[in-house]
């Protein structure tokens, strides 16, 4: 479906997150309904002496853009109250597709909607590539939604897809392998007549296959942008029981050691995967975001500085929502206290190898990481970003020791898939230039813009035999590696409003962080607004730009955007024109497109409308226009986006997930129609016989 033409429309928005209750408890275990987990008295931008950092301009390098990268969706915007109203936007845009626009963002903006399609500017078609169910190794049986089973699951395209990477088949033209995680299951989606307290060991088993990730080879077809699936010898499916191994300094630690593993070396699957990365060594990233949600019976532990070291990470309470705990030990921590900190890490799959065994980097830190994407400088020093998606939560990096090395041998990729396995972890700290004059409203600083200075603090150092040095007085490296957030805490990382996505620009090597929302900022007891972070009761959230000494502790930043509705005094779009933007809210996933503009998917749609994709310009004097160039189906999320010359590719996570809805009262058909259930689907759009934006 297209839209008729480009928008001039207003909202009406009360301010608050479009997600229904029902996706806030399964994807993130109602993390925004809890407590905030970060209760630590780190310092804030008010309390932080300004220090003369040095000023730098675009730096050195880039990263190395061999390969299409989508990023993934995270822990959803959970509404503070459960109205999924339907406004339908505000703000124009003058972009119709008639030459004006920059390149890649030459077409008419899709107005905000509530449709229950995916929505495309005229001129583009869009397809299905696969949905949950749809058979990814060739003995797996075709979906059928009422004879579910786990054992056809583990063969099958897994549920809530959120992150995509496309890579190219080496000697075969047009042929590409799709890696895409699955962040999470919501069960009274996926089964009729669901009991919530009484969930099936089948359900179960259904519920654990569909968690992790899927490997699949795709065809595109000469002159078009779609692609279709085939059975090919990479297709694989990794699930929350497929073997991981463990590296870096928290391999082996007492803190991971269980009954089924005494080594701490071997971790049973990946759980709740969110964005993530293709690396320039052709692997892919993947984030274990809110794992927490996972594990039963909390409060049985009676350890006090094992209580905290939960809380910290929202571990808590009795029964697990999917009570999975029931059918296996590991979920229960009053069983297996050890299980839970084996999950929160940063995972590599090799996807050219789909005997190979997946790896957790414990360098990297344990926290709710939403993503993990890679810059390497000129001289081959690969610097790894995340973001922790929390409210008051911090943005780390990690400086590999280790140089990437060139070319596809097997022996550059062997020494490649150590790269993540030692250096130094870092995490922010940001001053504001102009911190007197923020006072929650939004409002400008009077130099014009939120800008300021930043500097990377060292956590942990990881050395060639994987042995870590703690770098934070009263922690052990083990105990930084596993519970990294404390260590922000104990070095004063500053307080962000939900870091999610982490995107360098591989033209320019500047570094993109989407910041969902915070409607906690400035509440009663908690972090008041700074310059990064600059309203109180932020429900649209911002993106920050990070002018970054990569291998170094230094960096300038700036925000790019404060997102929402452009006709209010509290948003900025980088100095553009505010009549001639689309709106946007609630920014989660972040890439680039080949010619350097940066596209931000969202999460959450404060704004009423359905969430979608939009192109951002970065230079010159139209930095800052913003379009919307799809949309997708009521109650959906868009994740993962990927944008090349000839298409873009998004997941439609959650589609049809409202609070009156479930599969025994469906509110959504897409995208199979007629009377079918909704299913999660990676969706392909294309202009026929033209390139994405021209």
């Amino acid at each position: 479906m297209s839209v008729l033409k480009p928008l001039a429309l207003f909202v009406q928005h009360d301010g608050h997150s479009s997600r229904a209750s029902v996706t806030c408890r399964y994807k993130c275990g109602d993390a925004c309904s809890h407590a905030v987990p970060n209760t630590s008295s780190g310092e804030y931008f008010r309390d932080i002496a300004r220090t003369a950092l040095t000023r730098r301009g675009v730096l050195r390098g880039g990263a190395m853009a061999v390969l299409a990268v989508g990023a993934g969706g995270a822990l959803v915007a959970c509404a503070d109250d459960e109205a999924t109203g339907t406004g339908n936007g505000s703000g124009t845009t003058n972009g119709t597709g008639d030459g004006s626009a920059p390149a890649g963002t030459d077409f008419g903006a899709v107005a905000p909607n509530t449709e229950d399609v995916v929505v495309v500017p005229d001129g583009y078609e869009q397809a299905v590539v696969i949905r949950w169910g749809d058979p990814v190794l060739p003995d797996a049986p075709e979906f059928d939604f009422a004879n579910q089973s786990g054992a056809a699951q583990e063969k099958q395209f897994g549920f809530n897809n959120d992150f995509a990477g496309l890579l190219p088949v080496e000697g075969q033209p047009n042929t590409f392998v799709l890696v895409v995680n699955h962040e999470y299951t919501t069960e009274p989606f996926m089964f009729t007549g669901y009991d919530e307290e009484n969930p099936s060991e089948e359900q179960f088993r259904i519920g654990i296959a569909a968690h992790g990730l899927t490997v699949v080879q795709v065809k595109g077809e000469s002159g078009s942008g779609s692609l279709t699936t085939e059975f090919g010898p990479y297709n694989r499916r990794i699930t929350a029981e497929t073997e991981f191994a463990v590296t870096g300094p928290a391999a082996g630690s007492d803190l991971l050691k269980t009954t089924a593993d005494p080594t701490g070396t071997r971790v049973l699957g990946t759980l709740n995967n969110c964005a993530g990365g293709v690396t320039p060594w052709g692997t892919v990233l993947s984030g274990e975001e809110n794992f927490n949600q996972y594990f039963a019976n909390a409060e049985t532990v009676a350890d006090p500085v094992a209580a905290e070291r939960l809380a910290r990470y929202g571990v808590e309470g009795t029964e697990s929502e999917r009570k999975w705990e029931r059918f296996d030990p590991r979920f229960d921590i009053a069983q297996e206290p050890n299980e839970v900190n084996r999950f929160g890490y940063v995972v590599e799959v090799n996807p050219w190898d789909a005997a190979s065994i997946p790896v957790k980097h414990t360098a990297l830190g344990r926290f709710k990481h939403e993503a993990a994407t890679i810059h390497v400088t000129d001289d081959g020093t690969v610097v790894a970003y995340s973001g922790d998606d929390e409210r008051f939560d911090y943005m780390y990096k990690f400086v590999s020791s280790r140089k990437m090395q060139d070319g596809n041998s097997q022996a550059a990729m062997r020494h490649n898939l150590t790269l993540l396995d030692a250096g130094t972890l870092y995490v922010a700290k940001l001053s504001g230039n102009s911190e007197d004059e923020i006072d929650g409203s939004g409002e400008l600083p009077s130099d014009g813009e939120f800008d300021g200075t930043g500097e990377w603090i060292p956590l942990l150092r990881t050395g060639e035999d994987g042995r870590g040095e703690s770098l934070v007085d009263g922690l052990s490296a083990e105990e930084v590696a596993v519970f990294t957030r404390l260590a922000g805490d104990a070095v004063g990382a500053t307080k962000m409003d939900r870091p999610e996505d982490f995107e360098p620009n591989p033209k320019t090597g500047k570094v993109y962080v989407a910041l969902t929302n915070n409607t906690n900022r400035g509440a009663e007891g908690k972090a008041a607004a700074d310059e990064a972070n600059p309203r109180n009761n932020n429900k649209n959230g911002q993106v920050l730009e990070i002018d970054d000494d990569h291998a170094g502790t230094s960096f300038t930043w700036n925000l790019l955007l404060v997102c929402g509705d452009p006709t209010e005094a509290d948003t900025y779009f980088g100095g553009f024109d505010k009549d001639q933007v689309s709106p946007i809210s609630c920014p989660d996933n972040l890439a680039f497109d080949p010619h350097g503009n940066l596209w931000i998917s969202t999460d959450g749609n404060a704004l009423k409308s359905n969430d979608g994709l939009f192109s951002v310009v970065l230079e010159g004097e139209r930095r800052g226009e913003t379009k919307q160039f799809l949309t997708v189906p009521r109650g959906a999320e868009t994740c993962g986006p990927i944008v090349e010359e000839d298409r873009v590719v998004v997941c439609v996570q959650h589609p049809g997930e409202l609070d009156d809805a479930s599969a025994d009262n469906p509110m959504s058909h897409w995208p199979d129609g007629g009377d079918a259930q909704p299913r999660p689907a990676v969706v392909v759009a294309w202009k026929p016989g033209g390139r994405i934006g021209a």
